[in-house]
């Protein structure tokens, strides 16, 4: 191992003395003999720390930035491609960017001090700065600041964040092959794609113990994604100066008031070929080949690579969108079943054979569509749609609700397992998510001036008093409760359209001259239900625009106090926005279309002026099959053109000048620049964009058996979308941890219990399945048949001459004496004229026992398979403890040779005999535990 030659080397390198300042070797050196002294937890080290920790380095290294303008100096300008990710010496890695240019403006000297400031506090913290001229850039008109973290700053940072980095590599030896692998051979990719490294044992990095780790070259121990997370957790946290009486610090702060306007870690070279410099590891050509394009779409995803380059929280969310796709992949081929089962059996159908009979329903006359301008329209018009509406309105219906209510739970339970078994592969077993409740937005520092004490740490930390908080949750809820009541002013505007556009298409399509079946199955009905559909599919697009925008400003007036509070607030107000919107249209459908009509002559009107909409004669199922499909497919091809076209266009518009300039004059660092920036909340939208996906398949999926089958569609094209995109059209982002999808989870959970309530109530109430079931057990008069004449005894019979002046028609050629409408009434010559019969009841009660009976049924079963399936599968949790038994052993061995070697130096005292006996004792605990 040479690490110690080079560790020399770069003192000595660092250590030149100009004009008395002081060398760069003391710096690391006296940190190392403090550095027992910080924080272990890297969420529980605050700004405040941090800054000490930076202050603290400038306190024993002194100044270094004469010292590197002069090193620069003497730098060999031999050639070197710009596609380089290295310094101009071809040996410092560029860890980070940050971009500027010149402002003109009275705000530019401003932010030249501040950007002083900053790079020069960036230096005493260790990092080392080399700076583009504009000159050099394509434009003429940025300048590139590259940052590199030497070892020592490595070393000192993994320590503070606890980074687990590996000692050993990992004995434990593989499950047995499943002797039925080689069918999933043509889905797989090359082993070194899939594992791009060895599986090691790790521990928490320590400095005290390096020669514990596997560390056989100082520049590549650290993973650059590692080394990006580094570098940025100091540039969050690197002050800039005093302004205002307040402390300012913070790259983000930086980028929000213009001084710097980008700041992003490189890609490690072209996505479309590898890089000419071997020291490059070529990871984003590896996922472009062999991930991020559709003919791979059939491939497994590479999650281990995807990790190493991209950090655990994205490679997290690809091996939850993988499993969830993989998942779907059932639950569309029970959905095609049921279709075709539907299909198959549309033409035995009795109610649309009645339906369109001439002979049944093309006697039958019905009521008025609207009032005044509607005619009377003869039943079997609509025979072409009740036979289509055949297709989901079946019993297949009632088995697939039932089935979906099944496989949400089998899906959520089955990825809890996936989980668990990534976080052991990824080494975030140890990983708590509470770590990040103690670690403070440098946002939350800023703007909270007051300060108390910390009972925990004794410590003075920022707050924000309580009746601060009171006031701006105040406006929080009210501002979320008016986006709320807009929407459903929206959707109530559509109603009324609805409404409006129904009376217009029933008075031109239905006539009393003709009175003739109209061709194809184009009813009033569906052509007011997809121009409502298109329109409100417009309308929630426009308000999911506006939104966005109000959720975070609204989220940032809050101030929440850490990163995850503040993920977690922005994701429940995104969520409950979204759910109106994209599913208050289908509850109305499913739910109050067509339940308060009244009767004729006694009809419900929307501000006593609009008519309530009816159903069609076959059921309001085909119109909920409708108005999901729209608004599912638009919003999925909507949200493909906005991931994938638009940062496309945008690149080729920002890079179509430099497109023509060779490779040596395009450097990596501007053609970095030039692509989109996926932000802090790129990852947050896509898991949006899929759990309203995931509502859509599951609160409304008895309507739609088919939903299962797009949605998987959908997401096999988004996989590659989403992969096309990070790695083609999006700087890299900064790596991140996370070993779970978060608060993603729990509104899952949410979502799966509430689609067994919806479907349930859609088999109820929106199909017709239960009073067609009534009917057959209770009401069937023919043994033979006993489905015929369901659809005449569902009709009630009104006479004509009981309409008033507001309802009549002004035409009625045919002098129709009795017209009939859907409903369960007595006809006008009982008693009880008009009046609900007992059949009604009957159905009632019907629905609402089986309503209650399928609930019991769907969630013992999901409770049940809840129970059976652990979370953790056995063999993780043998090899969680095999792991930290080994890792225990490892560093308990460690010590022992340590003490037994500080023996052998003549320092045998009785207390380091004591030690010794009592490291003895705790590897024989470990070994014995």
């Amino acid at each position: 191992m040479n690490r110690v030659g080079k560790k020399d080397e770069t003192l000595i390198e660092m250590g030149l003395a100009n004009d008395g300042e002081e060398s760069n070797g003391p710096l690391f050196e006296n940190l190392s003999n403090t550095d027992s002294e910080l924080p272990c937890n890297s969420e529980s080290l605050s700004t405040t720390e941090t800054t000490l920790l930076i202050s603290d380095l400038q306190g024993k290294a002194g100044r270094r930035y004469n010292l590197f303008l002069k090193q620069r100096l003497r730098i060999d300008k031999r050639h070197q491609s710009k596609d380089s990710v290295f310094f101009r010496d071809g040996v410092r890695r560029i860890d980070f960017v940050l971009a500027y240019v010149d402002d003109p403006k009275i705000e530019g000297e401003k932010k030249v001090e501040r950007r002083r400031e900053f790079e020069n506090n960036l230096e005493k913290a260790g990092l080392e700065l080399e700076t583009e001229d504009k000159k050099e850039s394509d434009n003429g008109k940025t300048y590139f600041v590259k940052i590199h973290a030497p070892w020592e700053v490595l070393i000192t940072y993994a320590e503070v964040l606890s980074i687990k980095m590996p000692i050993k590599e990992n004995d434990i030896p593989c499950t047995t092959e499943n002797p039925f692998d080689w069918i999933s051979w043509p889905f797989r990719l090359p082993e070194i794609v899939m594992h791009p490294e060895p599986d090691y044992f790790t521990a928490p990095f320590s400095k005290e113990r390096q020669e514990l780790y596997l560390i056989e070259d100082e520049n590549t121990f650290f993973s650059p994604s590692v080394r990006n997370r580094i570098v940025f957790y100091i540039l969050t946290r690197c002050p800039y100066g005093t302004e205002e009486g307040k402390k300012k610090f913070g790259i983000k702060r930086l980028l929000n008031n213009g001084t710097y306007t980008a700041a992003y870690p490189l890609h490690d070279c072209q996505y479309w070929k590898r890089a000419n410099d071997p020291k490059c590891e070529n990871e984003r050509y590896t996922l472009y080949r062999e991930w991020a394009r559709f003919p791979r779409f059939f491939k497994e995803q590479p999650l281990d690579l995807i990790r190493k380059y991209y950090g655990e929280r994205i490679g997290i969310y690809f091996a939850w969108l993988g499993f969830y796709t993989e998942m779907l992949f059932f639950a569309a081929i029970v959905g095609l079943i049921c279709f075709l089962y539907g299909a198959f059996t549309m033409n035995e159908n009795m109610s649309s054979q009645e339906i369109c009979d001439s002979e049944i329903g093309g006697k039958i006359i019905m009521c008025p569509l609207c009032d005044q301008k509607c005619d009377y329209w003869r039943l079997n018009s609509t025979c072409e749609s009740s036979e289509y509406s055949h297709l989901f309105d079946n019993v297949a219906t009632l088995f697939f609700a039932i089935f979906m209510g099944i496989w949400v739970t089998l899906f959520l339970e089955f990825w809890k397992r996936r989980q668990a078994r990534l976080e052991y592969e990824w080494d975030l077993v140890d990983f708590e998510e509470e770590q990040q409740q103690l670690q403070l937005r440098p946002e939350y520092e800023a703007k909270c001036t007051q300060k108390r004490k910390n009972p925990v740490t004794q410590e003075l930390e920022p707050y924000l008093p309580l009746t601060s908080q009171a006031i701006r949750f105040c406006i929080s809820g009210t501002t979320v409760l008016f986006w709320i009541f807009l929407i459903i002013a929206s959707m109530i505007a559509v109603i009324v359209y609805r409404l409006a556009v129904y009376a217009a298409f029933a008075s031109i399509m239905e006539n009393a001259q003709t009175l003739q079946p109209i061709q194809g199955i184009l009813t009033p009905q569906l052509a007011t239900s997809v121009t409502a559909s298109c329109l409100n599919f417009v309308i929630i697009m426009i308000l999911n625009f506006l939104y966005e925008r109000i959720a975070i400003w609204i989220t940032d007036m809050e101030i929440p106090r850490t990163h995850l509070e503040y993920e977690n607030r922005l994701t429940m107000k995104m969520f409950l926005f979204q759910f109106v919107n994209y599913y208050s249209s289908c509850f109305y459908v499913a739910f109050f279309k067509g339940k308060f009509v009244g009767y004729p002559g006694h009809y419900t009107y929307m501000f006593d002026r609009w008519r309530n909409e009816e159903c069609d004669p076959a059921g309001c199922l085909i119109e909920l099959t409708t108005q999901l499909t729209i608004i599912m497919a638009g919003k999925q091809i909507w949200g493909n053109i906005q991931e994938a076209i638009v940062p496309w266009i945008r690149n080729w518009w920002g890079r179509r000048k430099a497109s023509s300039s060779p490779e040596n004059l395009y450097s990596r660092w501007e053609q970095d620049h030039d692509l989109q920036n996926f932000g802090a909340l790129g990852l947050f939208y896509e898991y949006l964009e899929m759990v309203i996906q995931f509502g859509f398949i599951t609160l409304f999926v008895a309507s739609f058996p088919l939903a299962p089958l797009l949605a998987l569609m959908n997401n096999i094209l988004e996989i590659r979308v989403d992969s096309w995109k990070l790695t083609t059209q999006f700087r890299r982002p900064v790596a991140a941890k996370a070993h779970s999808i978060g608060v993603w989870q729990e509104i899952l959970n949410g979502m799966a219990i509430l689609s067994v309530v919806t479907n349930a109530f859609i088999v109820a109430f929106t199909s017709d399945m239960i009073p067609r079931l009534v009917y057959y057990y209770a009401y069937s008069m023919d043994p033979s048949s006993p489905m015929s004449g369901y659809i005449n005894d569902s009709l009630s019979i009104f006479q004509t001459s009981d309409f008033p002046d507001k309802n009549r028609p002004d035409i009625n050629p045919e002098n129709f004496s009795t017209c009939r409408y859907r409903d369960y009434r007595y006809p006008p010559d009982h008693e009880r004229k008009y009046a609900h019969t007992m059949q009604f009841w009957h159905i009632l009660a019907a629905k609402m026992a089986f309503i209650i009976i399928m609930e019991h049924v769907v969630f013992i079963v999901k409770f049940f398979v809840a129970w059976m399936i652990p979370d953790v599968p056995a063999e993780v949790k043998a090899k969680i403890k095999r792991e930290k038994y080994l890792t225990q052993k490892i560093l308990h061995e460690y010590e022992l040779n340590k003490l037994k070697q500080k023996l052998c130096e003549n320092r045998t005292t009785a207390s380091m005999e004591k030690e010794v006996i009592a490291t003895e004792g705790r590897v024989e605990l470990s070994e014995v535990m």
